[in-house]
């Protein structure tokens, strides 16, 4: 409820920029705003396949379409939840109970998903910067904020491998992660004690040391999960390219890369359910800065947010009621 009475907010606040979508809805190219749904089909697809593979590297062997329905269940809870993606990883552990995967293998599946998906955005990171350098469009903002990026990228890399290398490391930070959360939560409910049982909490992060040490010894088997990742990204850029093609503007796909990075970041950080807000007005900032004009940014971007949110929320929203409903969420 809280997501859609910010989207409706948002709206409002942009009820003008709105108005002038509207007003040009009759040139858009409604069959290429359709190639959204098998662009997300095929996004989805490769989440599924990711999670299956890594969970089979781990000892476990799933099924593809259980892995499908809780990878549109996960992108629910994270639209819905303002956490920056930890509702979601948390809501996916206690999920994957049901399939018989391990707390521990559930979460680093979902770091190693992270992982992934920031090292197979780099290459494309650098190939939207020299597309925009080809075309003069790569100007002193542009290169700070991409520069910026690649260093995120590359520093939070490897301060996650240095972090889950080690087992005293890695228990010692979600020790304090851990204690933290408690804190939040006793803060908002004092009557409340210790949410999050520590010493559990910390005989989960041995396994998931374990798991790592096990994933680590069979890296070559991450070639494929490696490919999912990248037809992900690849495929989410692409849904936001084809609302340019709807709008019959065929922008530099360099733009669209930085711009897609540069919201996404900040969408974890936000304190509003799926970013929104701070989502629009970043990538909106970021397109201008490359040379798209505003009017034309503002109608993609929030032509985008709203039809892959209609695509996306009412099937995820089905399959985690069904969930619930059935008790998958409690099964052990």
């Amino acid at each position: 409820m809280a997501t859609f009475v910010a989207l409706g907010v948002l709206i409002y606040s942009l009820r003008q920029q709105i108005a002038d979508v509207i007003k040009e809805l009759g040139r858009i190219n409604a069959a290429a705003l359709l190639l959204i749904i098998p662009l997300k089909v095929i996004n989805y697809d490769s989440y599924a396949r990711l999670y299956k593979d890594l969970f089979k590297t781990l000892g476990n062997r799933v099924n593809y379409w259980a892995m499908y329905k809780l990878s549109l269940e996960f992108n629910f809870v994270n639209y819905i939840l303002p956490s920056g993606g930890v509702s979601g990883i948390s809501y996916f552990t206690i999920r994957a109970r049901s399939e018989g995967v391990s707390a521990a293998k559930a979460t680093l599946a979902q770091i190693t998903k992270l992982f992934l998906l920031f090292v197979s955005y780099q290459p494309l990171l650098v190939l939207g910067i020299f597309i925009l350098a080809l075309r003069d469009h790569a100007n002193n903002l542009v290169l700070v904020i991409s520069t910026s990026l690649i260093t995120l990228l590359v520093v939070g890399t490897l301060l996650g491998i240095y972090v889950i290398e080690s087992r005293r490391r890695i228990n010692s930070f979600l020790t304090f992660i851990t204690r933290i959360l408690n804190r939040v939560v006793r803060f908002v409910q004092p009557r409340n004690g210790e949410i999050i049982n520590i010493k559990r909490a910390q005989k989960v992060f041995g396994e998931l040391h374990d798991n790592y040490e096990k994933l680590k010894s069979n890296w070559r088997a991450l070639r494929l999960p490696f490919w999912h990742t990248t037809m992900a990204n690849i495929t989410e850029i692409a849904a936001l390219y084809v609302v340019y093609i709807a709008f019959g503007d065929y922008v530099n796909i360099g733009a669209v890369i930085l711009a897609y990075a540069v919201a996404n970041f900040a969408g974890l950080i936000s304190v509003l359910p799926a970013g929104i807000g701070i989502y629009e007005g970043l990538m909106t900032a970021v397109l201008v800065a490359t040379g798209i004009p505003a009017g034309l940014s503002i109608s993609v971007t929030i032509m985008f947010r709203i039809v892959t949110m209609f695509i996306q929320l009412p099937p995820g929203y089905f399959f985690y009621q069904r969930a619930v409903r059935t008790g998958l969420t409690r099964r052990v």
